[in-house]
């Protein structure tokens, strides 16, 4: 999970980033007002991969607080610059930051801003998953989830040990979070395609671990012809 932190007097900017990041199961997320000392105190102490904080801010001196990041920080967090002025753009990416967001803000460009930070983030192996509702933690290894079937608003994980854990996203939350090896083919159904054991175009249908049936529909064929071509790459094909 990425835990990103808002640096930001502003209420209801802080609350449209929060209600938007929500929908992305792996952020999670802390506030404080714009004050340099209590900001770079936070930062050396949680350790947030993420900071979306105010560029424009009188309370923070930012070639200083950068410079104190930058040489006590365990990890090198990712920024993302919040301003009421485009030509602030132009000196966010000059310290390093990795988006901006003009202000006011809109749904759209925030969800940008987070699909390209998860981008990046991805393109790190994740090994485990955490399901979070209110102070309650989950966490599951992903080489262990079969698929994910939709039930309504709620989303049940198929386990390779037979467990069916449940959570309370929709799939599309999931199908934006997900590793690369989860593809979507069917609109109830995401599979892991590490553990497909055959693919029947004709009957439509994909079988896992050789037990469970998931089936496929038109919509979603051209993820079945990815997963089957990178199946195949490795593999020795024999034509009966």
């Amino acid at each position: 999970m990425i835990s990103c932190l808002i640096i930001e007097n502003d209420k209801n900017t802080v609350e449209l980033i929060k209600t938007v990041g929500n929908d992305f199961l792996e952020i999670s997320f802390s506030e404080i007002n714009e004050d340099q000392e209590i900001a770079l105190n936070i930062i050396l102490k949680n350790k947030p991969e993420l900071i979306i904080i105010n560029i424009e801010s009188t309370s923070i001196n930012f070639l200083e607080f950068l410079f104190d990041v930058n040489q006590f920080s365990e990890i090198k967090p990712n920024f993302i610059a919040l301003s009421n002025s485009k030509i602030k753009a132009f000196d966010s990416y000059k310290y390093g930051f990795s988006d901006f967001l003009l202000k006011p803000l809109s749904e759209l460009s925030i969800r940008k801003s987070f699909l390209r930070n998860q981008k990046k983030h991805h393109n790190k192996q994740i090994d485990t998953i955490c399901l979070k509702s209110y102070k309650d933690f989950q966490y599951l290894n992903v080489d262990d989830i079969l698929y994910l079937k939709a039930d309504n608003n709620t989303t049940d994980f198929y386990m390779s040990d037979g467990r069916l854990i449940g959570a309370y996203k929709t799939l599309k939350v999931f199908e934006n979070s997900l590793p690369q090896t989860f593809l979507r083919i069917h609109k109830s159904y995401i599979i892991n395609r590490n553990h497909i054991s055959r693919i029947h175009y004709g009957k439509s249908i994909c079988i896992i671990n050789n037990e469970h049936k998931i089936p496929f529909t038109k919509t979603y064929v051209s993820n079945i012809d990815l997963i089957n071509n990178e199946l195949s790459k490795n593999t020795m094909i024999t034509l009966n």
